[in-house]
């Protein structure tokens, strides 16, 4: 028997270029300019960009070196994350006027749910306008919005009309939205798997929809699962505002700091093994990755990635972990690497349908 899958309304709400955006607001000399949070050219790696050095090919976790190569004139600034939080704790408190079902993903992204909400409206696509307006009135900085019936969709949705912009993907629209969507636009599926889907023959969502599940499973491990329900429209996680800090992690103090990247990720290789076999263990999986990071000054920094499905598999861990890495560069020397995954299965037991229902007034 199908079970039909629950109507939500839900947003997602990204800042445009969140970091570079904030420096650019704070100081006016530096507006319209190619922009670079980070580093700096000879050691450092881009945190974030500003469209103008994104039109460049200038990307996050980029190195400096390669950056300021394609864009010349780029200007590099360090981060300032108090100022980023701040900003993002004025953001979310405009969230909570509308709902209390907000999910944070980072400082400058969040779901919504907004099926029923605080001022009584009816539309979810006014509510995200209206949200955008008050962000742009109470802090100066733009943010672009996906509407739809999911997570997932309203991820995808967020990007489209990038930057200061917002798009709606109403329930009868989703399958086709979903069918003619390039392979690489869907959230979940990074530039390596990209690659392996290309040498499949899967270029759009319509390919993809025509591989069997055991197909995708066989190609992709669990991650396929979870590709061959979303090209569906099925995907049931809700908006979690309280999510439960369970996880399993491993981590390593070294006898030598470790000064490279390069030595870092042959210990993380190490540590992901490690980190696998107790998920396996326990027969579990999660979906946010965080890596720790401890200097030889002591100081500990943690960076965390919050994926689509759930993953124990080593080579999905370590390619999180590698991004995350590479969002900026170490500071000082590191004595001690450490990966979790929290947000586990065990948690909240994820009910899966097999069916699409298509009416629903956005």
């Amino acid at each position: 028997m199908e079970t039909p899958m629950p109507q939500r309304k839900i947003i997602h709400v990204d800042m445009d270029a969140f970091y570079a955006s904030v420096e650019q607001l704070d100081n006016p000399a530096l507006r319209g300019l190619p922009l670079a949070v980070g580093g700096g050219e000879t050691r450092g790696v881009v945190a974030a960009a500003s469209y103008e050095a994104r039109k460049f090919g200038v990307r996050s976790a980029m190195s400096g070196y390669l950056a300021k190569k394609r864009c010349p004139d780029l200007v590099f600034v360090r981060p300032r994350f108090e100022r980023y939080m701040e900003i993002s704790k004025k953001i979310r408190s405009i969230f909570y006027e509308y709902t209390d079902k907000v999910e944070p993903l980072s400082l400058d992204e969040a779901y919504l749910d907004v099926t029923h909400n605080k001022k009584g409206n009816p539309s979810a696509t006014v509510i995200a306008a209206e949200i955008r307006q008050r962000i742009l009135e109470e802090t100066g900085l733009t943010a672009s919005a996906g509407i739809s019936i999911n997570k997932f969709i309203a991820k995808v949705a967020s990007d489209y009309n990038k930057p200061n912009g917002q798009k709606t993907v109403n329930p009868h629209e989703v399958l086709e939205f979903l069918e003619q969507l390039p392979i690489g636009k869907f959230y979940g599926v990074g530039k390596v798997t990209t690659e392996k889907m290309y040498q499949l023959g899967i270029f759009t969502g319509a390919d993809l929809k025509l591989k069997t599940q055991e197909y995708l499973i066989d190609h992709f491990g669990k991650a396929g699962g979870y590709y061959y329900h979303v090209v569906r429209g099925i995907h049931n996680s809700e908006v979690k505002s309280d999510r439960i800090a369970k996880s399993v992690g491993t981590e390593h103090t070294f006898n030598e700091n470790l000064v490279s990247e390069v030595f870092m990720l042959e210990k993380l290789e190490f540590i992901a093994d490690e980190l696998m076999r107790r998920l396996q263990k326990k027969k579990i999986a999660g979906k946010t990755v965080t890596l720790k990071i401890k200097y030889s000054d002591f100081t500990v920094q943690t960076r965390s990635k919050t994926l689509p499905y759930f993953i124990s598999d080593k080579s999905l861990i370590m390619e999180a972990v590698r991004e995350l890495l590479y969002q900026e560069r170490p500071k000082d020397s590191v004595r001690l690497l450490g990966i979790s995954l929290a947000n586990l299965n065990n948690e909240a037991g994820e009910k899966k349908a097999v069916a699409v229902q298509l009416r629903f007034d956005f």
